[in-house]
């Protein structure tokens, strides 16, 4: 495997809190990395913090090799890193046109590339984002992460608050993000079962450490295993996200 992304002992938080500490990552080009755990398990706050958004406490990030300076978003996003947040965050008074025209690169797919992904669209594309539906403001959020040609995915929560068929249609979409573009994609999901048939590997966190990983059929084998994982550490009080 060729690693797309290594993270090396990496702590991180917000301010003097340390969310998770000594976390080692590796995802190679076209892998998709479940990242599950417990609420409270600092899984947002590491994914925060290897696109930029928070500064890691120690460690290093890296993206084919090349060192990414922490704490700086628009670094990461020069070498590659994209993270879909959990909020969405679209502007709701643009457009699906408009929104992807917004992260649209000077060279590079064009808004409407992402149809090939993402064909719903299509019938939406001149209505405004806040108009949409849950699944299809979903759908605009990724191709709107997709446009940019990432070499690193991050996804936090892709499936929260929606209906099962636009779930499952939306991981198929990931996964062929990662087999046709060779996309490494972390995905941080609170369907366990729907994560792991879509994943490569999997690695649990849980209060800030990795405590279980592997291959996402050695983990979905093993289901004692990972509730143990979940729900064998008590969590602490008031827990960073």
């Amino acid at each position: 495997m060729t690693a797309r992304m290594v993270c090396a002992g990496m702590s991180g938080g917000r301010g003097a809190t340390t969310a998770f500490r000594d976390v080692d990552v590796t995802i190679g080009a076209g892998e998709i990395l479940a990242l599950l755990g417990p609420n409270g398990a600092g899984k947002t706050t590491l994914l925060m913090t290897i696109a930029g958004l928070l500064p890691a406490q120690s460690g290093t990030v890296t993206i084919d090799g090349n060192p990414v300076k922490t704490g700086r978003p628009g670094v990461a996003n020069r070498a590659g890193i994209v993270l879909v947040p959990d909020n969405r965050c679209l502007f709701t008074s643009l457009t699906v046109e408009e929104n992807l025209k917004a992260a649209q690169r000077r060279t590079g797919p064009t808004p409407r590339d992402m149809l090939e992904i993402f064909p719903s669209l299509d019938k939406r594309w001149g209505i405004r984002a806040g108009a949409l539906s849950g699944g299809e403001q979903q759908m605009l959020v990724v191709a709107r992460a997709l446009i940019q040609e990432p070499r690193v995915l991050l996804l936090d929560e892709l499936s929260m608050g929606l209906a099962p068929l636009v779930v499952e249609a939306l991981f198929i979409a990931v996964r062929r993000i990662a087999d046709e573009r060779s996309t490494a994609v972390v995905l941080v999901e609170q369907h366990v079962g729907l994560a792991l048939e879509v994943a490569d590997r999997a690695a649990i966190l849980n209060r800030g450490t990795i405590v279980l990983e592997g291959s996402a059929d050695e983990l979905a084998a093993q289901p004692d295993a990972m509730e143990r994982a979940y729900f064998g550490v008590e969590p602490t009080e008031d827990p960073p996200r």
